[in-house]
């Protein structure tokens, strides 16, 4: 008994595929449904966040802070306040002119001062940032000023692959020590300054 075709149904057919034949993918599919994917990524990262990004409101003031950085323990003591030493060990802050306390954040530019007690007890100048609602100074420069009450750049040095440092450690490139070291050099001209003369008062001059 023969059958006959429907009408009303054309049947189309393509070249015929031998076995295992991948079906090309729908590739203007596949590039909206990829498109689709990137942006919900930025959206969530973005604009679906609640959370405050590094860049909300204005950058901060790059500021030239006075003082010495000293132990918090012994700031507080001098404050007649006595707080457990333990968990205070370790942490340094710049003590202003005008009785402020600034924690220094142990960032790349910050951590000497936690390593290195020849920067600690002794006039500096820092070149840095005071953020908003952050009890930290964040450093960028470091000077130090020597007998003459001369301010100097302050960094480490490596004097076989001339290159500078800013932790105590040894070398990146070679792994010999490094020494630290004093540059006659004047802040960046972007900095904001307090008005007053770079020079110390004798009596506020480092014996060292």
């Amino acid at each position: 008994m023969s059958t006959k075709p429907q009408r009303g149904i054309r049947r189309l057919r393509g070249p015929a595929r031998t076995a295992g034949e991948m079906v090309p993918p729908p590739w203007g599919i596949c590039w909206s449904a990829l498109a689709i994917v990137l942006m919900l990524g930025v959206l969530t990262l973005r604009g679906w966040s609640d959370e405050p990004t590094a860049t909300d409101g204005p950058p901060p003031t790059k500021r030239l802070f006075r003082g010495r950085v000293v132990s918090v323990t012994q700031a507080l003591e001098k404050r007649g306040l006595k707080a457990s030493t333990a968990e205070l060990r370790g942490q340094v802050a710049l003590d202003t002119p005008s009785g402020e306390l600034l924690l220094i954040l142990p960032d790349w530019r910050g951590k000497a001062f936690y390593q290195d007690e020849r920067l600690r007890d002794r006039p500096v100048e820092l070149v840095g940032y005071r953020r908003t609602g952050l009890p930290y100074l964040q450093i960028l420069q470091v000077y130090t000023a020597d007998a003459l009450g001369r301010w100097q750049y302050t960094d480490y040095w490596c004097d076989i692959c001339s290159i500078p440092m800013y932790e105590i450690k040894p070398c990146d490139c070679c792994q010999q020590e490094i020494r630290l070291r004093f540059q006659p050099q004047d802040p960046p001209p972007d900095v904001e300054l307090d008005g007053s003369a770079r020079v110390l008062p004798a009596a506020d001059r480092p014996s060292r």
